[in-house]
């Protein structure tokens, strides 16, 4: 496997996941009440103890994107 097929791999990770990321970040803002009905109801949970784990999924995501699609990506281009 060839570096330009790797790079190319990681840039497109990278793209899906800031999609992905972006998506999650917008529905969770302008459908929050309707996100938290749905999963009330399997699991019962305080609004507040829910807006804290939407909030820290919403950043592991972001360190996880970051970290495992984006760095990766840099450096192969660093490498040429």
């Amino acid at each position: 496997m060839s570096i330009d097929t790797v790079r190319s791999f990681f840039m497109w990770c990278t793209i899906m996941n800031a999609i992905l990321l972006v998506l999650a970040f917008l529905i969770t803002s302008y459908a929050g009440d309707w996100v938290y009905r749905m999963h009330s109801r399997s699991f019962p949970i305080p609004r507040e103890a829910f807006n804290v784990v939407i909030y820290s999924f919403m950043g592991l995501l972001k360190i996880f994107v970051l970290m495992f699609n984006l760095i990766p990506y840099l450096a192969l281009l660093i490498l040429g």
